[in-house]
């Protein structure tokens, strides 16, 4: 079964250590050929910034990241295609692996919007307001003040919903969620799970997950031991778990997979990289009917992205 994955930290690790092949290095748990045993049909590449880095650094090592999706993974691999507008997800052939570009933080660009323009001339067609600390947009999910979103934010919001970009509200803290709620026309949690299942600040209360659906926003699984079980341990049954949670909440047509491969040091048990992909699905089928779990691993995607 094809699968899109909303959110890993490739790009990241390859700017960390050039000598790391998106091809085949041990270390990318999305290389390609994990990605092709795995059956995954698109990959969403999140640009990171660590939050320690100095201002005036961050533009340039977004930039080098951008590069490094440019140059190592769409250059290098002819099967590999990025996607520039929202409907060449519809132009993938078989054999093809779609690549997007998002970027996790508004830190890249400060408060400059000719350089968020720039990005999105790049191919960043998903915004992170935050990771988990405050910058010029709002507040994350550390930062202990728990403001909402900035005026520059909202203003950022709003030349995403122009530009049919979509507005991430995983890492974002809970006063910025309803602030986005309010403005945002595609929100999406691209690596997020249930509060109610997993006490941990990085996941959505019942609250937001309706809100979420109720705006026809997707939430993306996250297979991150922590925010599946609270501890370093995990098994596929915990990701089933918060599954069946959003769907008791109306989620079903609003649920996909963002791993947050190359982004974890804790795994899945039978879940530690893209290759295995296919045992979740597997495991998802005795669970739910097949449409079902086409939707989980991808249709509901490609029935949320802008048109």
């Amino acid at each position: 079964m094809k699968i899109i994955d909303t959110h890993c930290d490739a790009l990241l690790k390859i700017w960390e250590d050039k000598n790391r092949s998106f091809t085949n290095s041990t270390e990318i748990e999305t290389n390609l050929e994990r990605l092709l045993q795995g059956n995954v049909k698109a990959q969403l590449f999140a640009i990171f910034i660590e939050p320690e880095l100095p201002f005036d650094q961050k533009y340039q090592v977004a930039l080098e990241q951008i590069d490094i999706f440019h140059q190592e993974v769409i250059g290098k691999h002819a099967q590999i295609k990025k996607i520039e507008k929202w409907s060449d997800f519809d132009k993938l052939k078989d054999g093809e692996i779609g690549a997007m570009l998002t970027l996790e933080g508004a830190d890249a660009f400060g408060n400059d919007i000719s350089k968020l323009k720039n990005l999105y001339q790049l191919g960043v067609k998903s915004l992170g307001l935050t990771w988990n600390n405050a910058n010029l947009v709002g507040d994350g999910v550390g930062e202990s003040r728990g403001a909402g979103l900035t005026d520059f934010g909202k203003e950022v919001i709003e030349l995403n919903n122009i530009s049919k970009v979509l507005t991430d509200v995983s890492h974002l803290n809970v006063k910025g969620f309803w602030d986005v709620m309010d403005i945002a026309d595609y929100p999406i949690a691209t690596h997020s799970n249930a509060l109610t299942i997993c006490n941990h600040r990085r996941n959505l209360t019942d609250e937001q997950a309706k809100a979420m659906f109720e705006k026809n926003g997707l939430i993306g699984i996250v297979f991150n031991p922590p925010f599946l079980s609270q501890t370093k341990e995990a098994t596929i049954t915990d990701i089933v778990r918060h599954i069946e949670h959003f769907c008791s909440l109306g989620g079903e047509k609003y649920i996909c997979l963002g791993s947050d491969f190359d982004g974890i040091t804790e795994f899945v048990l039978g879940l530690e990289d893209a290759s295995k992909y296919q045992q979740l699905i597997q495991e998802l089928l005795k669970h739910y009917t097949e449409d079902q779990v086409l939707g989980f691993a991808h249709q509901n995607f490609l029935n949320f992205i802008p048109k």
